[in-house]
C-alpha cells in the first residue's frame, strides 16, 4: 500500500527495490530518507505521481532474490553491516585512494577535477575509518547488548553516552556529510562519466567510484532506516 505519511526511508526498509526508483530521480534515499516522497519531489521539482506510478510497478514485480533485511534481528544485521559494508570500504578505500594520485599525475594537467576529487575520496575514507570504528567499539556492541537483555528478560546497565539515541544522533550526522561529499564527486566527475581520453585506470577508476558510493548508499540505508530506528525503538521497549 502506497500512502503519503510514508518517509522514502520506510519505503526502501520494506522493499529495497524501491531503492531504484530514487535512484532514477536522483532523489537520497539514505541520508536523506527521513523525508515525505512529496518533500523530495518538490525539492527536486519531479512529479510526484511519476514516482507512485514507478514505485507500484516495482513493489508488483515477482522477485525472490531480494533479502529482507527489516524483518532480521538486530544483532545479525549489526554483524552483517559489519562484515559486509564496514570490510568493503576497508578493502576498496586502499585500492583507490593509490588509483586516484596516480590519475592526478598521469591527467591531472587536462582534468584539473580529478584533483578535488582525490582529496574528497581521501578525506571520506580517513573519516569513514574513524566512523566505523565508533560503531564497531561503542554503538553495535550496545545493540548487540540490547538483544541480549531482551532475550533473556535481564536489566540492562545504561551506557555510558546516555541513550543510545546520542551516538545515532551522531552517526546520522557523519552519514550526511559523507553523503554530501559523494554528491560532489559524482558531480565533479559528470555523473561518473570518464573523459574520451581516460586510460584503463581512469574508466577502473570511475566504475570503481560509483559502485563506493552505491554501496555506501544501501549501507547507511540499513543504519538510518533500519538498524537504528529499532535500536531506539528497542531500548524504549526495555527501560
Amino acid at each position: 500500500m502506497l500512502t503519503q505519511e510514508k518517509t522514502i526511508g520506510d519505503y526502501v526498509a520494506e522493499d529495497f527495490r524501491t531503492a531504484e526508483v530514487f535512484k532514477k530521480y536522483n532523489i537520497d534515499f539514505c541520508c536523506k530518507g527521513g523525508r515525505t516522497i512529496e518533500e523530495a519531489c518538490e525539492k527536486k521539482n519531479v512529479d510526484v505521481q511519476k514516482i507512485y506510478k514507478d514505485l507500484d510497478e516495482v513493489q508488483n514485480r515477482n522477485s525472490s532474490s531480494d533479502i529482507d533485511f527489516n524483518s532480521w534481528p538486530l544483532d545479525l544485521l549489526a554483524d552483517y553491516i559489519e562484515k559486509t559494508h564496514h570490510r568493503y570500504v576497508e578493502e576498496k578505500s586502499l585500492m583507490l585512494v593509490p588509483y586516484l594520485e596516480k590519475l592526478c599525475k598521469v591527467h591531472g594537467e587536462r582534468h584539473p577535477e580529478l584533483f578535488e576529487i582525490h582529496q574528497l575520496f581521501l578525506e571520506s575514507a580517513q573519516d569513514l575509518a574513524a566512523h566505523m570504528k565508533k560503531e564497531e567499539l561503542i554503538l553495535f556492541p550496545f545493540i548487540k547488548k540490547m538483544v541480549a537483555a531482551e532475550k533473556s528478560n535481564e536489566t540492562l546497565q545504561s551506557p555510558r553516552f546516555g541513550s543510545v539515541e546520542n551516538p545515532v544522533d551522531s552517526m546520522k550526522h557523519e552519514h550526511a556529510v559523507e553523503g554530501e561529499r559523494f554528491e560532489k564527486i559524482a558531480e565533479l566527475s559528470n555523473g561518473y562519466q570518464f573523459p574520451d581520453d581516460a586510460c584503463g585506470t581512469y574508466q577502473v577508476t570511475y566504475k570503481m567510484l560509483e559502485e563506493f558510493e552505491s554501496d555506501l548508499h544501501k549501507h547507511i540505508h540499513l543504519e538510518n532506516n533500519i538498524l537504528f530506528p529499532k535500536a531506539i525503538a528497542l531500548e524504549k521497549s526495555l527501560n
